[in-house]
């Protein structure tokens, strides 16, 4: 026969597994969090990344007028259509005239483009480029 033992103690079992559910559920509201960070940094990335194109439109645009028509102007570059219709697009120009050692004359142009989507702080997927550019006539 065997002595029974009084005050024996059990429940071992449903504290552990009450440590391996939490234990879970706190790995998978870890990723879930990871996965929304990841996927808000892929979104600015994309943002940045239309940045730059449209900015990089607008200086081509200013460099082609100072080239072809021979004057540049500060003004707005209109991006119809497309992943970059949500972006705003300054350019500034400024020439100085030199004269070369053989006399003749050249012009050169400074040109900023400058592309926005929103003001700072306006939207959460704010992005700013600003390109700069100088060319000779």
């Amino acid at each position: 026969m065997r002595p029974e033992v009084r005050g024996r103690q059990q429940g071992f079992g449903l504290v552990a597994a009450l440590f391996v559910i939490i234990v879970i559920t706190l790995v998978i509201a870890a990723m879930a969090r990871l996965s929304t960070t990841q996927h808000g940094s892929n979104s600015l990335a994309l943002q940045q990344a239309r940045a730059y194109q449209a900015a990089r439109a607008g200086l081509e645009w200013g460099i082609s007028s100072a080239v072809n028509a021979g004057s540049c102007s500060n003004s707005g570059v209109s991006m119809a259509g497309g992943g970059l219709s949500e972006f705003t697009v300054s350019l500034t120009c400024s020439s100085t005239s030199h004269t070369d050692e053989d006399g003749s004359s050249l012009t050169i142009y400074r040109l900023t483009a400058q592309a926005q989507n929103g003001a700072p702080g306006s939207r959460p997927d704010y992005a700013y480029r600003r390109l700069t550019a100088s060319v000779e006539r």
